[in-house]
Formats: structure tokens, sequence, C-alpha cells
């Protein structure tokens, strides 16, 4: 029996993950993929959220802290046993499906992996491209991780999102490395240089946050404090 998208929605959030969303890959047409092909014989991503702590990322300053470094790790990992179950039950009802690793870099040149999660992501809904190119969730903001699931099954995909981020320019005022333009799309960017200085925010991350005590990932997490999407509004 066919399994459909409601229900595997239901089962991504019993093992762990905020919020499943489906893209129809024929939004992502074009799309830069190690390999090229990666995308043949799939007609679906299914986006998977994990919520980060809001005490983790209220504790970053200007720098990323051992902490968050920690959370990171933990939440990648959470989000890789999430598709990993998703895809042996996808292929369990007859499908093809192909689990995307939460964070594993391909290409140190380019700072690429597979596929942009981010992308699939805006593609399913689950929310729409900032400033900083994170994927900005209409309740969560950018406090979240993110991972994909290809395959062939015949899900309902879930429909794009309108982009909120208008005059707001939180994560540009607040970089360290002054690398966010605080361009504006409707959208999502054409490309990453549109919107961010990209060489400027990937030396900064090697050269200060990498650099820093128990940091061992190539991690910030400013933008994702600092965006009013998201963020934890204190009780009195």
């Amino acid at each position: 029996m066919p399994l459909n998208s409601e229900g595997l929605k239901d089962a991504a959030r019993v093992w762990g993950a905020q919020e499943t969303r489906v893209a129809d890959l024929k939004r992502l047409r074009g799309i830069q993929t190690i390999p090229a092909d990666l995308l043949q014989g799939f007609c679906r991503g299914v986006s998977v959220a994990v919520r980060l702590s809001d005490a983790v990322i209220d504790a970053i300053d200007d720098r990323p802290t051992p902490l968050y470094q920690q959370h990171y790790q933990i939440i990648n990992d959470l989000l890789d046993q999430i598709c990993l179950k998703l895809a042996l039950l996808l292929q369990e009802h007859g499908a093809a499906a192909l689990p995307i690793p939460a964070s594993q870099l391909l290409d140190c040149e380019n700072y690429a992996s597979y596929i942009s999660h981010k992308a699939v992501a805006v593609a399913a809904g689950m929310g729409w491209q900032g400033k900083s190119l994170l994927t900005v969730h209409p309740k969560f903001g950018p406090r979240i991780r993110l991972a994909t699931v290809l395959t062939n099954a015949n899900l309902d995909p879930d429909k794009p999102l309108k982009n909120r981020c208008g005059g707001c320019d939180a994560c540009a005022a607040a970089c360290p490395a002054k690398a966010i333009k605080n361009a504006n799309t409707d959208s999502h960017y054409a490309s990453r240089d549109e919107a961010l200085y990209f060489e400027r925010c990937l030396h900064h991350l090697l050269h200060t946050c990498k650099k820093l005590p128990h940091i061992t990932s190539s991690i910030c997490g400013v933008c994702i404090k600092v965006c009013p999407w998201g963020k934890v509004t204190k009780s009195p």
C-alpha cells in the first residue's frame, strides 16, 4: 500500500522532527548537485526540520559557543537518523528513497554538498529564503537544522511560502563578517553572491570561528540568534 504525505510526516514527527514538508523537484530544476545527476529518477524532496534549542542559541553573543558546537553535532545526528528511517519506510512501501546527510562537505573549494537542504526546504514551503540565505520558518525562524530525503514516491507536494523579510536588516547589521548584503528577494536569490559576500562569511568561519577553543565545525550562529522570526519573547 502506498505511503501518503501525511503518513510520512506523522512518522517523522514521532522520530523527532518538528516539521516535514514535501518539495516538487521540478521547482529545483537546474540546481547544482554532487554528482550532477543526483536528482535523476526522483520527483520529490522530503525536507525534514529539527528545531534548535532556544537556550543554546540565545547564549551566542558575537561568536559560536562550545555548547552550540556540541548541539549542532547532536542535531545533525538526529536528522540523519530521521532521514534514514524515512528512507527505509518509503523503501518498504515500494519507493526508491535516498537520505542525504545533514552536514557532509564534498566540495571544499565551493563549500558545497550533495544538494542544498535550504533550497529543498524553501521549495517545500518549510520557510522562505532569508537575507542570510538561511531558511526562515514562520514559527521557529532560522532556528532549525535541515536534511533531505529524495524519493520517487508520488507524494503530494507542499506550496512555497511568501518571503517575509521585508525591510528587516537584523542579520545584516549583526553579522561579524559584514557578509550579508541586505538584499531583498521575492522567492529565492539567483545565486548566493546576490545575497552574500560569501568569501567574507567563509573567511570568518574558517579563520575566526574555527580557531576558537572547542569549535571544530564551520559555524557562527549570530544571524540565527538575532533574527526576529522565531526569537523567544521573554515573560515578565
